[in-house]
C-alpha cells in the first residue's frame, strides 16, 4: 500500500496529522507493507524568509482578528499537539517561506532520508522555534540526518529540485487539494485534514481488504452429472 502524503513544515494540523497516522500505522498489522510518501505543499508561497512579525500577529492580520484571539487560537491547537505527544511552541515560533526546505526534502527523498528529514524540519519549527527558511540552518539540519555537505550546499545555493516541489503542487491542484494535510491512499481514497487514528485504522483496513480480497465465485453448475479433469485423473 503506498500513502501519499501532501503537507507543508509550517502546517501546524500537518504535524498532528503525521503523528495519528504513525499510531494507525502502530495498530496495523500490516504496516511493513506500506510506504509513506511525502509530497510538497506551500501553504504561503509568498511568505518572507524574514520577517519581524510573530506568529500570533501573521494569524491576526490573515483571518482579521485581535492578536488576542489569534493567541488562543494557537493555544487550541498546541493543545491538540499535546494529546499525540508533541510540544508546540507557538509564542517563540519563527514564520518563515519553507521553499527551500521543501527543496532540500526532496533532495533528502532520493537519498532515502525524507522521513528523517520531514520530522526534523516539523520539529525544528514547532518544538525547538528554529528558522527553518534559514539556508544555515537547513544545512545543519540536513547534516544531522545523514546528507553529504556538498551536496545539500549545491541545492541550497541553486534551484535544483525546484522542478520536483513545483510538480508536486501542480498536481495538487490536478486532484482537488485545498488544503494540508492530504493523504492519498492507492490512488483510491483520500483523507483530508488531521483526522483521528480510528479514522486512519479504518482507512488502512478498507484499502487493505479491498487490494488483497480474492474474488469469491458463484457456480452455475447444474445440479447434472458433469465431466471434469483433475491431478487424479478425468470422471
Amino acid at each position: 500500500m503506498k500513502i501519499e502524503v501532501w503537507s507543508d513544515f509550517v502546517c501546524p494540523f500537518c504535524y498532528i496529522g503525521k503523528r495519528r497516522l504513525e499510531e494507525a500505522l502502530e495498530k496495523f498489522p500490516h504496516q511493513d507493507k506500506v510506504e509513506v510518501q511525502y509530497k510538497s505543499f506551500e501553504l504561503d508561497p509568498n511568505a518572507k524568509r524574514d520577517t519581524d512579525l510573530s506568529i500570533h500577529e501573521i494569524l491576526a492580520k490573515k483571518y482579521g482578528m485581535p492578536v488576542s484571539e489569534a493567541k488562543k487560537m494557537s493555544e487550541g491547537v498546541a493543545a491538540q499537539a499535546a494529546t499525540v505527544g508533541l510540544e508546540f511552541n507557538f509564542d517563540s515560533n519563527i514564520p518563515t517561506n519553507t521553499f527551500d526546505a521543501h527543496r532540500l526534502a526532496k533532495l533528502a527523498e532520493k537519498k532515502g532520508k525524507d522521513q528523517e528529514l520531514t520530522e526534523s524540519l516539523l520539529k525544528a519549527h514547532f518544538t525547538d522555534s528554529k528558522h527553518i527558511g534559514s539556508p544555515e540552518y537547513l544545512k545543519e539540519l540536513a547534516i544531522e540526518v545523514g546528507l553529504d555537505s556538498a551536496e545539500v550546499e549545491e541545492v541550497l545555493n541553486s534551484n535544483h529540485y525546484e522542478q520536483n516541489v513545483r510538480a508536486d503542487e501542480a498536481e495538487a491542484r490536478e486532484i482537488g487539494v485545498q488544503g494540508v494535510p492530504f493523504f492519498v491512499l492507492n490512488r483510491k481514497y483520500a483523507i483530508s485534514g488531521a483526522q483521528s487514528v480510528e479514522t486512519f485504522v479504518q482507512a488502512l483496513e478498507k484499502v487493505w481488504e479491498e487490494e488483497n480480497e480474492k474474488p469469491v465465485l458463484q457456480s452455475l453448475d447444474s445440479k447434472d452429472k458433469t465431466s471434469y479433469c483433475s491431478d487424479e485423473g478425468c470422471e
